[in-house]
């Protein structure tokens, strides 16, 4: 009898360890944060139980998430982009002229992606078919890419005052029953990323290029094409953080994405993620950001 019971009882224990030995630095992020905001409130209660506290970190955190959750996947798979406050500030200085052109800005949001994804291919391209070192690549590209737009500037702004009557301002980055709704987006984002990361091949590549890239190749797997798409999809959420941002603000800078530089990356170490590459969590790295 004793022997009927004891199979029955053992996979109900079973799936919530799974869970926490799979999640265990994501759920280490989040307990962290969770510690850190009781402490906020024992302190200043009238300040850290007020709405507007929360609301205005949540108008600018998914800047920081469309940044740091592509981040995670460059981090994982054993490289590190330094460029993406410039591929932030080039995209969204594309979505400023297309708008201030008289384009839809539904389309501006789609040339600056191309245009992020474009400039992040390039990164990709002289660092792995250049074979130069990533970090001294990207960063060298950011510092082009910055002085170019305040060469060709002249450092002026770009006000787009006229957004906030647009349909797609409305959709993208409004209000929903006093959310900003630029949330809801990141989330998706967060949540497609994550799929993308522990779900699909591509995501199972990512982690093995990281982990050990002649085992990689030796296994049939693209290690150029793998990293050249790292490359390519952080380009992408620059691009999509500086038309939020952009969106936000109804205002371009010439040093728009400078400010993110080293809170995106510390945001990817705090939520779990190692420095050596093969293994990282894009649920922690958005709790990093929201911890930031």
């Amino acid at each position: 009898m004793s022997q009927s019971v004891l199979p029955a009882q053992r996979p109900a224990g079973r799936p919530l360890r799974a869970f926490v030995l799979g999640n265990r630095a994501a759920l280490g992020t989040l307990s962290v944060f969770l510690v850190m905001i009781a402490v906020f409130m024992a302190a200043n209660p009238a300040v850290f139980t007020n709405w507007n506290t929360y609301n205005s970190v949540l108008v600018t955190l998914p800047v920081a998430i469309f940044l740091v959750v592509p981040l995670v996947f460059i981090v994982t798979v054993g490289e590190i982009d330094l460029s993406f406050p410039a591929t932030f500030g080039v995209s969204a200085w594309v979505f400023a002229l297309l708008v201030q052109a008289g384009l839809d800005p539904f389309l501006a949001v789609l040339a600056a992606m191309a245009t992020g994804a474009g400039i992040g291919a390039a990164v990709g391209c002289l660092i792995i078919y250049g074979n130069l070192s990533s970090l001294v690549a990207s960063l060298g590209m950011n510092f082009m890419l910055r002085g170019f737009i305040m060469i060709v500037t002249g450092g002026k702004s770009i006000a787009l005052i006229s957004l906030s009557d647009a349909p797609a301002y409305r959709i993208l980055s409004g209000d929903l029953y006093g959310l900003p709704v630029q949330v809801l987006w990141a989330l998706g984002f967060a949540v497609f990323a994550s799929q993308l990361f522990t779900r699909h091949r591509f995501g199972a590549r990512v982690h093995c290029v990281g982990d050990n890239p002649d085992s990689a190749a030796q296994m049939g797997i693209d290690v150029r094409r793998v990293r050249m798409m790292t490359f390519a999809f952080m380009g992408l959420g620059a691009a999509l953080a500086g038309v939020f941002s952009t969106m936000i603000n109804f205002t371009w800078w010439p040093t728009a994405g400078d400010g993110y530089l080293l809170t995106a990356i510390a945001a990817v170490f705090v939520g779990g993620t190692p420095t050596w590459g093969g293994i990282g969590t894009v649920t922690g790295g958005a709790l990093g950001a929201l911890i930031v």
